[in-house]
Parts: structure tokens; sequence; C-alpha cells
């Protein structure tokens, strides 16, 4: 009975954030200008990472082929490394010399002076150790895993919902992550270095005056309490890794977020009634006497054509090298006046956001070839390209050329409008569900290039694909030997005039080959996307009511496109799209 009254809880705060958020996209024409304000805003903080259990007696620790009890913090920086001692990281060079400065700063005088070098440390018990906790979470009784379950049932209850402005809202994140050791994404400087436990004093809590406070751990204290209502974050902190803050948030399914959402799409739907006329303008400034105009110009083109970030100033102490279009410095681009065929290409080659390589060759139009070859002449490599031009500039601008507009509403346009464009080139409505999923992932890929939305191969891909290769081999196989069966009933059909026989058997052999498509299909899918991260644009970029009026127009389920999390992120979409919907 509790569980159904909880249901019917949830089922009617859904059914008013539902309401409210059309009756601010129909009622309400007006925009925020000034950001999302609440009145009322009540929770109860955030949840902590679980304090370090030491290891077992038994596990053991050795260096330079000897046992040596660690302190408890040495020890427990030691799991971090032992917990991805298979994994690539801990190859690298700069992950391994990251770790071994910040591991030494836990260790105590004696346990510094001792272990001087890290190819004489031994994890493998500790690796071992926590191999084998996986593998017993994994074989617990239903018992077990129903306790669990009910146990992550009352936090969620407890801790993951607030009350905002008379609505119960679901909080996304309200755990802590626990202490690590940092990855980055592709070769950051900084991975390996040691995340440190988040702890109460460092927290900020955010929420009404009015509210029932967040009550801090016994003995413990906030680092400060304030009622901020232009916000919508409810925690926040600073990590030690970059300085940068992080938060605690509402659910993407939220009626704040959904609003935020449409906002955002709308925006960039309001650039592509305008972009012609700022194309039109960007072209004729290539030509102005004024040469922070010229470039100005030109970086807008790469924006607009090539999706790049405007690029933003990294924050003092920041060791990566990453740039935007606006930092682009000499050295990242050469010039080509022909090259494979085509005509006045450029080659880029950068270090993006999140230490991602950005590297591409592209034509461009002849004018801006030669605003380039005039931007970098006498300049050194190390020189910025567009050294009357920042992000402070550009902005400036954009906001000139159309309320709200920024670099990365030209991400969200160019990224939607390819998608668009990208369907109906690929798909076919006579194809089967399969084939049209695979040319929606097609679609979406297309436009993660564009937003150089890249990824490792996952670790686990080279095996994944030699067991689907396996399943495609077994069900080739298996429809040898229908179509073997079917060809002796046709033969017995026409001695015995038993065309039942023949149907079954016909049916048998269409429905293996239906199954031996499906595997193929996800075969090629998975080898087309080992590289390319499809999440980041379809849940950023792309205007998710393309994405529901395709599937409306193909007669494909809305679940397989978006899982169960991204279907609430996106409701409002979902029962917004029509089958003609044009971005």
């Amino acid at each position: 009975m509790k569980k159904l009254k909880l249901y019917c809880v949830i089922i009617g705060n859904a059914l008013n954030r539902r309401q409210s958020l059309f009756s601010f996209m129909f009622k309400r024409k007006e925009r925020y200008t000034d950001g999302v304000k609440w009145k009322f805003l009540e929770h109860k903080g955030p949840v902590f990472a679980p304090p370090y259990e030491p290891l077992p007696s038994n596990v053991k620790f050795y260096y330079d082929g000897k046992h040596m009890k660690l302190s408890p913090q040495a020890e427990e920086v030691a799991t971090f490394f032992a917990k991805m001692l298979d994994h690539e990281y801990t190859t690298k060079d700069i992950f391994r010399k990251n770790f071994f400065k910040d591991w030494k700063k836990e260790m105590t005088s004696e346990e510094r002076s001792k272990i001087t070098d890290l190819k004489k440390c031994n994890f493998t018990e500790m690796s071992d150790y926590f191999k084998a906790q996986a593998e017993a979470r994994k074989s617990k009784t239903k018992e077990d895993k129903l306790k669990i379950k009910e146990e992550n049932e009352r936090m969620l209850q407890e801790y993951g919902f607030c009350v905002m402005d008379n609505h119960k809202e679901r909080i996304a994140n309200f755990r802590i992550e626990p202490p690590g050791l940092f990855r980055g994404r592709g070769d950051h400087p900084k991975m390996g270095m040691l995340k440190r436990r988040i702890r109460p004093e460092d927290i900020i809590i955010n929420c009404s005056k009015d509210s029932k406070h967040p009550v801090p751990p016994p003995g413990r204290k906030w680092k400060e309490v304030r009622h901020d209502n232009k916000v919508t974050w409810l925690v926040s902190w600073t990590e030690n890794i970059q300085g940068s803050i992080k938060y605690i948030m509402l659910n993407p399914s939220s009626r704040i977020k959904g609003e935020k959402d449409w906002q955002k799409y709308e925006t960039a739907r309001r650039l592509k009634k305008c972009v012609d006329r700022i194309r039109n303008q960007y072209r004729e400034d290539w030509k102005s006497k004024e040469m922070r105009i010229r470039q100005r110009a030109v970086a807008l083109y790469f924006i607009d054509k090539l999706a790049l970030r405007a690029g933003n100033e990294k924050e003092e102490g920041e060791t990566a090298d990453t740039v935007g279009c606006c930092s682009l410095r000499v050295e990242h681009i050469k010039l080509y006046p022909e090259n494979d065929g085509q005509e006045f290409v450029v080659e880029f080659d950068f270090l993006g956001k999140d230490s991602i390589r950005y590297y591409n060759k592209v034509p461009v139009e002849k004018r801006v070839f030669k605003n380039l070859q005039l931007f970098m002449e006498n300049k050194e490599p190390d020189d910025d390209l567009f050294d009357r031009l920042n992000t402070s500039i550009l902005n400036k601008h954009l906001q000139e050329l159309m309320d709200g507009l920024t670099a990365k509403v030209f991400r969200t346009y160019n990224a939607s409008i390819t998608l668009q464009q990208q369907l109906k080139e690929l798909t076919n409505v006579e194809e089967n569900i399969p084939a049209k999923i695979l040319s929606y992932n097609r679609a979406n890929r297309a436009v993660a290039i564009l937003c150089n939305h890249q990824r490792a191969p996952p670790k686990t891909f080279e095996k994944s694909m030699q067991n689907l290769q396996t399943k495609i081999d077994a069900k080739r196989d298996q429809l040898a030997d229908a179509k073997r069966e079917l060809k002796s009933a046709k033969a017995d059909a026409k001695v015995r005039r038993d065309e039942k026989s023949k149907k079954y058997v016909s049916k048998a052999v269409q429905r293996i080959e239906e199954q031996l498509m499906k595997l193929e299909v996800q075969a090629t899918d998975r080898e087309e996307n080992k590289q390319i991260a499809l999440g980041t644009s379809k849940l950023n970029y792309l205007d998710p009511r393309i994405s529901v009026a395709w599937c409306k127009k193909m007669g494909i389920p809305i679940e397989k496109i978006y899982n169960k999390t991204q279907r609430e992120k996106f409701a409002w979409a979902i029962d917004m799209a029509e089958e003609d919907y044009e971005f």
C-alpha cells in the first residue's frame, strides 16, 4: 500500500511538472531575460561518500619484493591505483607521474623515504581483492540485491527530491563523488592526480531563508549557506584538480530544466531565420579595411562552418594547452593552395576542450584563404592567429547580430540542421526497424564528427565484437541449415503436396534471415561508432523534436532512440513534436 501511494505521488508530481511546463510554453510568450528565479527551495543536502574501509590483513602491498604496511591515508590512495591496474591509463607516463607525486603527499615521512620508485610497487594483491569484490557483488542472492535496492530507494526518497515553488522535483546527483584518480579526456596533462574527498566544510548550500535548512553531519559544518534564487543549483563545491565548481542540480526531467532546454532550441530556431543575413554580413566583412573586422568575420565563418568552440580564457594555473577558435595560434593551422585535388585547403591541428585533439583538413573560400595568409604574415608559430580578437569581442558582436546569440547557439543550430538533413537523405520508410536505426545512428554520427565528439574505443570493444561475430557465424550456419531444410520441404511438397510444412519452414527461414540482418546491422553500427561519442550531441545539441518527429514518421518506437532517463529529460519534446516538424 505504501508503494502504491508513493507511485501515485510520483505520477502526480510528473503531471504537475508537465502541466506547468506547457503552461510556460504556450501561455507565457515572454522569455526569461535574467535567468530562472524561484521563490521557495528546500532540500536535505548531499549524501557524502562512505568513509574508507581499510583492507583485510591478508591483502598485502609489496615494495621492492617485500611486504610493507601502509598508513591508512597512503593505503586508500594506493587502492585507487590498484583498482585501475588493468586499465590503459596506468601505463601512461603522465598518469603514473602525477599519481606518484600526489600519493607521496599522503604518505608518512617514513613511507616517503622508503617508497621512491613506482616501478618497484606491487599492487597485485590489492587489484585481485577488488576484482573478487566485484564478482561477489554480481553473485549476490536475490534477497541481498533486494535489500540494497530498498536502501537505495530509501536514500532516494530522503535526499533525491526537493521542493521548489510548491513542486516536488527530482534531484539529479545528490551523492557526492567519492575520492579517486582523475582520468580526464584525451591526453590530459593532469590525469592521475588525486581527486580529494569532499567534506562538509567544502560545501555551499543554497536554499530559501524560510526553508528547513539541510543539517551537516554531527560535529561538522557547511562552508556557507546562501539564499540565491537567481541560480538553480542546490549544492556546490570546488574540486581540487582544475579548480572548477561542481554542482548538485535538478534532474533533467524537472520543470525548470525542461524550460531551459526548450529555450535553448528555440534560440537555435530563431538563428535559422536570420542565419543567411549573418552569413552574408560576415562574407562582406572579409573585405573590410579594418583587420579586426576581417579577423572577427573569418573566426565567425569557422564557428559556423566547422562548429568550432569560441574558446574561453584558461584559468590561471591551467596546464593543458587547449584552445578554441579565438585563441588559435599560427602553429595550429597549415595552408595548402592545392591539396588532394582541392583548392584552398586549411589543415587544423590543435587540442580542444578536454584535451581532445581536433584534426581536420577542409577546403575554404578563396577570400578566407587569402585572409589567413595575411593574418599569418610576419608571425612566429606561437603568435595568435587572430591577434585582434578575443571571446569577449566576438560574443559582444554576436549579441548585436541576434539577441541571445552565442557560439554555442551556432553549434546547436548546425548540429540540429545536420541531423535533419542527414535523416532525410539516409532513411527510407520501406526499410525495417534495424536498418532505420542504423541510418539514425549514422545521421547522429555525422553530427558528432562535426562537433568533434570523440572517445577512446571501449576497453571491451574487441572482445564484444568477437562475441557478436560468433553469434553472426552461428546464425549464418543456422540459416544455411534452414535453407537446406526448405529445399527438402519444397521437394516433398511436390511429391506429397504438403504445402503446410513448406510454409512453416519458409517462415522459419525468413525469421532467421531477419535475426541475421539485425546482428549484422548491430556489428556495423558498433564498428562505425567505436571512436565517436554519440551521446553528447544527442543530449545537448540536437533538438529532440527532430528525433521524435522522425520516429513518428518512420514508425519507430521512441524507446529505440531514447532510454528511460532521456525520455524523462525530453518529455516536453515527445508530447510536442508532430510528424511534419521542421527545425
